[in-house]
This record gives structure tokens, C-alpha cells and sequence, in this order.
């Protein structure tokens, strides 16, 4: 809640509070007769009055037959002597009932008391949230050097280690870790040091915060947790005044576990930016470092942190003594997509058909991030179509709407550019199945999605970790499938092979500058990497080689394209007739599933070419 709204309903409280006081004294006025004591004396003689309240120098009276009225005695003189001096007869006044009534109690002072000091209670009430505010303001003047770092305190949804899918090797070397906190004596009799940092690098989406939460779920010991990028702000000093403030909590909770997430915020290398030693960044990285390997060796303090980017992180944070552990997070293969799937699935209600093998045998390179969204979306799509479970379908199509966008079925193309683009992918798909060391294609469909006006999904039938050179030429002959296809049948070509002639020109250029696989240029590797301080992201190459040799690189990469074109032209000409099969297929269906596709490809008795 802001300052603001905290004012305005503390003013809404106190006006509340005073319009409630104010109904304790509120009667509703009625209008009332006032007799002077003369005419009282008059009414009491003939009979007419049947009560009189005294309350102080007020008199209120009660006549027989008609309403209240008041009068006034004098003052310090008692009412019978009053009346009295009226001439009111003793025998009449003994016919009357009289009542005195003390002035006194809660009415008799409120009524002395609040209109004098009503007045200065408000004003009061609006200086204490001006004071207060101000208080606010100066407390977090003095705070701004706290580490804003959170204890685990048991999460609703808290997880260990059997909820976490596949990183067995990282799992491992997480619980020896759980374990010495837990059991020190144990290591420590064998002369075993507990290790002072740990650092979990991987791709995004590959479970590094996620690993992180589970040591939380596992360990009995204080879990303190804070991003990177909250250790630093614009005031010189803060971060490595909160750092200090960090290690200064875990210290006296120790043994306990500190995490860092997304380290590289304030972990990069030294001496990039341009605020040299006075760099804020940089201060608060020293600081870091002193902490965690300085004058001070003796400390139960074990530092988690996490980053996709270990390559930009400063050495002198990843010597031992520091990161002394470095746990490489990989994306997760066939068996772990499929246990990932599982447990991402608990919690939705799936079809008792549903293979998630088959997902997982579609989902190569998916991060388990991407995993837990392509079922996510899965069951939004069935929920949008009114089913009541999610089926195999739902799945396989969300799998391309991660991969390649949404469906554009609004996009209407017309006879012509639908003929093109079937032909297009035709080209594509007859490439790949003609190729031995080519992916098998699983789905073509001509039906926009995302920027693509069609696609051809292929898949992997193992998972690899190592390409040959003959795979990238087989890949590069399926990427000019599309632009011979139409050149071939159209004798003219489109914009729609824009993307797979920009694929193919940077592939042929890696073969050569980077993998070596060129035997003209040789096992060489050419350009230097550079990185922008700023975005740090590799935007630009350093040339280190003469303009001779880049003369002999363009050759080569055309030379390699010429090749990959021509291996393209040879299958497409050769195979006119599936061609035209594929594509017409397309054009009356718009999309070919795996099964169909092959039943198509074996009514012409079809045998892979080598390469």
C-alpha cells in the first residue's frame, strides 16, 4: 500500500470515528414550550402539572394532559423556595411529582469537553500521518544499504528432489552438499573441506532456479535467497554495502545456504566498462569476492548461484576457493523429456490415450521450461475447443505453435501463391526423404503459422550430440529444396525462400570459419568473437585474417551451396512425379502427417540416394 492510500484511509478512519461520537449526542430535536416560572406557577395551582425534572437551573415538565415543556429556576435558589415566592399553593405543589436529577457522567463532559477539544484532535490526527510519512521516508534513506535477501520459509509449493526430472549427475553433487550441512562430522573426520561455491550454469529454461528450489525443499538448514540485480542501484556503494549486509545475516545463521540467481548481473568481467574502479557494478563485485574467499576463511556459508552466461563471469570469481563447483545443466534427452512431461502432467487431466514418448520423441532440444508451456498450451487449446481432457492432438499441435507461432487460417492466399507454396514445401519434404544422413519429415502443411506461409517438420530419429559434415549438406540440400521446386516448376522464384537461403548461406559460412570442414581452407578457424559492453551479446566479428583469405572463404561457401543446390536439383528433377504428387496432395489436404506422407512417398517405390 502506498503513502498516499495509507493517508487517505487513515483520514477516512478519523472522520468516521468523529461522525460516530458526534451520533452519541444527537437526539432529534423536537420543538418545545417554554414557560416562564410564572406561568408554571399558574399551570401548577390549577392542576395541570403532573411532573417536574430538575437538572441543575433546567426544568423539564410533564403536563397531564399535553407535551413536555421547559423552564428555568433561579439560579442558586431551590425550587420550591421559587415557587413559592410565585405564589404557587403548598397543597397544589404536593400534587406534583418532583425528580432531581444529577448533572453529571460521560454527557455532562463530553458536552464541556469536545467542542474545545475536538478541534485540536483533528489537527493532531493530520499531523501524525504527516510526521509518520516523513518517518517512512527517512527510514528508507537508511535502508537503502539492507540486502533485500528472502529466507524459504516452506513455499506451498514446495519441491525436492524426486519432483525435479532428468540433471541426475547435478542432482548428485547438489545432495553432497544437503548432506554436509546436515551431517558435517562425517566429512569433515576425513579431512573433506565443505565446498564455498556453486555454480549452476545451463541454457535457459533447463531447471537452474528450479534446482535451486529443491536444495531449499531437501535442507534443514536457513535457505536465503536474492537475484543478481537487486544488489545494485544508482547510488555509489549500495551494492556492496547490501552484499555486506547479505554474507553479515548468513554468517549468524550459519550453517545455511545462500542462492544468487542470474549472478551475471554483477559477476561480469572487470575492466569492460567505462566506469573503470569507480564502476558501481564493479564495487559490488570486490565486495563479493572478499566475501567469499577474503581475509576471512571461517565460514558455513555455502553460495548457490545460477547464470546462462559463465563465459562473460569475471575469473576471479570461478577460482577455487570461490565457485568451487561448476554443475553444467544440459537440456534434457529423450528419457528426461519424457519423465519431465510426467510430472509437468499431474496436474491435467489427459486422455488415457496420450503417448508422452511420442512427445518426447517430437521435442528435441525443448528446454523443460518449454516442456511445461507446450502443455500449458495443450490445455488451453482444449479447454478453447470445450473438451473435458486433453488428447494427442492437442499436444502435437501445441508443439508446433511453440516451434512456429500460432495458426493463421485468416490469411487467405490465393490459387497462385497456394500452388507455389505447395510446391515450395514439396520441395522440402521430397529432399529429406531422399536423403540418407536427412532428418525424417513428421507433418507438411502449407497453412501459415507465425511469419512462415508453410512448413516441413522434421525430426531427429535418435538424439545427437555430434553433426558430420555430411548431415550439414543434407540439411542444406533439404534447405534449397523449396527455392529449386520452384524455380523448376515455375521457372521463376519467390520471396517465400528468403529465410532458407539466409539459413543456408550462414551454415555454409560455419562449416568453413568455424568447424573446419572445408578442405580447400582447411582445419582453420577464422573471426574473432566480440561482445558489446552494453547488450553483451556477440554482435560483431573481428576479421583476423587478410582480404586474400576472405576472398578464398566466399569461394569456398559458394562452392558449398553450388554443391548442396545441385544434389537438390538432381533428386527434384529425377523425382518430377512425387513432386507433383506431394504438392497436389497439399493443395487439396493443406496438411500431411507422418503416416501419410510415407504412404504417399511408398506408392512410387521410393529408395534413398546417397549423398
Amino acid at each position: 500500500m502506498s503513502g498516499l492510500t495509507k493517508n487517505i484511509f487513515g483520514a477516512i478512519i478519523t472522520l468516521l470515528l468523529i461522525a460516530f461520537v458526534f451520533s452519541l449526542f444527537y437526539t432529534e430535536q423536537k420543538p418545545t414550550t417554554v414557560f416562564s416560572l410564572d406561568q408554571l406557577a399558574s399551570k401548577i395551582n390549577s392542576g395541570e402539572v403532573a411532573k417536574i425534572t430538575v437538572s441543575g437551573n433546567d426544568l423539564t415538565i410533564q403536563l397531564k394532559d399535553g407535551p413536555q415543556a421547559t423552564s428555568k429556576k433561579e439560579t442558586e435558589v431551590g425550587l420550591s423556595e421559587t415557587l413559592k415566592n410565585y405564589g404557587v399553593n403548598p397543597l397544589a405543589l404536593q400534587k406534583v411529582n418532583l425528580e432531581i436529577k444529577e448533572e453529571s457522567g460521560f454527557r455532562y463532559w463530553a458536552s464541556i469537553l469536545i467542542p474545545s477539544l475536538l478541534p485540536l484532535l483533528i489537527i493532531g490526527v493530520f499531523l501524525w500521518l504527516m510526521f509518520r510519512q516523513a518517518r517512512t521516508g527517512m527510514s528508507q534513506a537508511f535502508t537503502f544499504g539492507k540486502a533485500n535477501i528472502k529466507l524459504f520459509t516452506q513455499f506451498k509449493d514446495r519441491i525436492t528432489f524426486e519432483d525435479v526430472a532428468g540433471l541426475k549427475e547435478a542432482k548428485e553433487e547438489l545432495v553432497e552438499v544437503v548432506d554436509f550441512l546436515k551431517n558435517p562430522k562425517k566429512y569433515l573426520e576425513i579431512g573433506a573441506r565443505i565446498p564455498r561455491g556453486i555454480l549452476l550454469y545451463g541454457s535457459t529454461g533447463t531447471g537452474k532456479t528450479l534446482l535451486a528450489r529443491s536444495v531449499a525443499g531437501e535442507s534443514n538448514v536457513p535457505f536465503f535467497h536474492i537475484s543478481g540485480s537487486e544488489f545494485v542501484e544508482m547510488f555509489v556503494g549500495i551494492g556492496a554495502s547490501r552484499v555486506r549486509d547479505l554474507f553479515r545475516t548468513a554468517k549468524k545463521a550459519a550453517p545455511c545456504i545462500v542462492f544468487i540467481d542470474e549472478i551475471d548481473a554483477v559477476g561480469r568481467e572487470r575492466g569492460a566498462g567505462l566506469g573503470g574502479g569507480h564502476d558501481e557494478r564493479e564495487q559490488t563485485l570486490n565486495q563479493i569476492l572478499v566475501e567469499m574467499d577474503g581475509f576471512d576463511r571461517e565460514t558455513q556459508v555455502i553460495v548457490i548461484a545460477a547464470t546462462n552466461r559463465p563465459d562473460i563471469l569475471d575469473s576471479a570469481l570461478l577460482r577455487p576457493g570461490r565457485f568451487d563447483r561448476r554443475i553444467i545443466l544440459d537440456l534434457p534427452n529423450i528419457n528426461d523429456r519424457e519423465a519431465i512431461l510426467k510430472i509437468h502432467s499431474r496436474e491435467k487431466i489427459l486422455n488415457r490415450d496420450i503417448n508422452l514418448r511420442q512427445v518426447a520423441e517430437r521435442t528435441p532440444g525443448f528446454s523443460g521450461a518449454d516442456l511445461a508451456n507446450l502443455l500449458n498450451e495443450a490445455a488451453i487449446l482444449a479447454a478453447r475447443k470445450n473438451r473435458k481432457e486433453v488428447i494427442q492432438q492437442n499436444i502435437f499441435d501445441s508443439i508446433e505453435k511453440v516451434l512456429l507461432g500460432p495458426e493463421r487460417r485468416s490469411r487467405v492466399l490465393s490459387v497462385k501463391e497456394k500452388e507455389i507454396t505447395a510446391y515450395h514445401e514439396a520441395g522440402h519434404a521430397l529432399v529429406a526423404t531422399s536423403i540418407k544422413n536427412a532428418d525424417p519429415v513428421h507433418k507438411v502443411s502449407i497453412i501459415a503459422r507465425g511469419r512462415t506461409g508453410g512448413y516441413t517438420l522434421k525430426l531427429p530419429i535418435e538424439e545427437t550430440y555430434l553433426r558430420t559434415k555430411s548431415q550439414f549438406m543434407a540439411d542444406l540440400a533439404v534447405l534449397l529444396g523449396g527455392y529449386i521446386s520452384e524455380r523448376i516448376i515455375f521457372g521463376d522464384i519467390s520471396t517465400g525462400g528468403s529465410n532458407d537461403l539466409q539459413i543456408a548461406s550462414d551454415l555454409a559460412r560455419k562449416l568453413v570459419t568455424k568447424f573446419g570442414m572445408s578442405e580447400k581452407i582447411g582445419p582453420i578457424t577464422y573471426g574473432k568473437t566480440e561482445e558489446l559492453v552494453f547488450l553483451g551479446r556477440e554482435i560483431a566479428t573481428e576479421k583476423n585474417y587478410s582480404e586474400k583469405v576472405a576472398g578464398e572463404i566466399d569461394k569456398e561457401v559458394r562452392a558449398i551451396i553450388e554443391k548442396a543446390r545441385d544434389l537438390a536439383k538432381k533428386i527434384i528433377t529425377s523425382r518430377n512425379r512425387v513432386l507433383k504428387a506431394i504438392a497436389k496432395k497439399l493443395i487439396e489436404k493443406e496438411t500431411l502427417e507422418r503416416e501419410e506422407f510415407d504412404t504417399l512417398i511408398k506408392s512410387f517405390k521410393l529408395k534413398p540416394i546417397s549423398v
